[in-house]
């Protein structure tokens, strides 16, 4: 007998064999259904900064970091500010059993597949998708909610910020004849332009690299997923600014931003939350819609790569609609998004007002910022509040039938998502 027909009988043999076994033996405990999960990967946006009550947050050691004092340094885990009044945490998701935040306040594209640990002012956690795949062992995983794309190697939210914030207060408070008065030379005082947010060079490159770390992404959960059904939801970014202020914020002591020195101005503006030149509204609102813009077209390429993939777009621009900083008098009581505030050194303590502070001291409060950025990462982000709006525009991106939806919050402050 061949070795062909010596290996088609046996397989005949095998194959009967197990049939009557079949047959004979009683069935076996069918394999338990995994719990479901939907879990949060990407940056501050989406991790909870701004929404205070943060969790302790595992390190690259596997220790979990509680608060470590304002002095530690800022790559200490728990600065991810992973927030149980997140998002994710606030939206109605039925036949969700568990919740897990992966995402970490300044997250960056590097970080999905790379250890945060292990680039330049990264902080001490694992890469993002080792966290996932961690849940995948024990969980179902049904949704994703990724933000990401507002910090890349090409530019970061919080650079943004601070360049415009400081610019203004430099500008409230020194004369240009001052120029001394920093130790460093003098400072910029010049309303922010698009340039000095990002150039459409940047925006490009920051487009590639967000494309690339979300791939990797889909890629771990078609390997990872056990039943290999889930949805990603791709959120955006809501401006803490308006397009222009409240007219109570426009001058103050017979003086406006566009002014050489206006302190009195500077402090209602700080207090308010929005120490910001007028004309550095437009180029903001820019930016946020380049923000939209990159995460749409991550979406939309990852669509045409992964044509069997649940991917939807949520557009959360207008989520804070008639609730951002200065848009109406009572900021920051009456705002979604948290006000800038700094300490003077790492004390704990905010500065809520900057009225009988000289130069010198608004150089040494601005400082504090700079050296212990934990200081002052909360500034300009969803507060709880927001979160619990965002969680709803979260509610219905899960629920939707379509690609792409927005999230926009009535004059009434009804939100709707469609």
């Amino acid at each position: 007998m061949s070795v062909l027909r010596r290996t088609a009988l046996a397989a005949a043999l095998a194959v009967a064999s197990a049939g009557l076994s079949a047959a004979v033996a009683p069935p076996g405990p069918a394999a338990a259904a995994l719990p479901t999960a939907a879990v949060a990967l990407g940056d501050s946006f989406i991790s909870g900064e701004g929404a205070g009550a943060y969790a302790p947050v595992v390190d690259v050691n596997g220790v979990a970091q509680g608060f470590p004092g304002w002095s530690a340094p800022n790559s200490n885990a728990y600065f991810c500010h992973r927030s149980p009044n997140a998002s994710l945490f606030e939206a109605d998701l039925p036949g969700i059993t568990d919740r897990f935040n992966l995402a970490c306040s300044g997250g960056q594209p590097y970080d999905i597949a790379g250890a945060s640990a292990t680039r330049t002012k990264g902080r001490q956690v694992a890469a993002q998708l080792d966290q996932l795949r961690a849940v995948g062992q024990t969980h179902d995983i049904d949704l994703v909610l990724v933000g990401l794309g507002s910090n890349n190697s090409s530019f970061t939210f919080g650079s943004v910020a601070e360049k415009c914030a400081n610019r203004f207060i430099a500008d409230a408070w020194t004369g240009w004849w001052e120029f001394w008065a920093y130790l460093g030379g003098p400072v910029e005082q010049k309303p922010c332009s698009d340039a000095d947010l990002a150039t459409a060079a940047q925006f490009s490159a920051a487009t590639a690299e967000t494309t690339a770390a979300v791939r990797q992404i889909l890629t771990t959960l078609d390997q990872i997923d056990a039943d290999g059904q889930h949805r990603i939801v791709f959120q955006d970014y809501t401006n803490p600014l308006p397009p222009e202020l409240a007219p109570v914020y426009w001058d103050e002591d017979g003086r406006d931003d566009t002014r050489d020195k206006f302190r009195a101005l500077g402090a209602e503006r700080y207090a308010a939350g929005c120490p910001i030149h007028r004309a550095s509204l437009a180029p903001g609102q820019r930016f946020s819609q380049g923000l939209g813009t990159l995460v749409s077209s991550v979406r939309n390429n990852l669509a045409a790569e992964f044509p069997n993939a649940d991917l939807v777009y949520l557009n959360v621009q207008r989520a804070f609609d008639g609730a951002r900083l200065c848009e109406s008098a009572g900021s920051p009581a009456n705002a979604l998004a948290t006000p800038i505030r700094l300490q003077d050194g790492p004390s704990g303590v905010f500065v809520t007002s900057l009225s009988g502070y000289d130069k010198l001291d608004i150089q040494r409060i601005a400082n504090t910022c700079g050296t212990y950025f934990q200081t002052c990462q909360e500034s300009w982000h969803p507060s709880a509040a927001g979160h619990r709006v965002l969680g709803r525009c979260l509610t219905g991106a899960a629920a939707t039938a379509a690609r792409t939806v927005s999230c926009v919050r009535a004059p009434d402050g009804s939100v709707s998502v469609g």
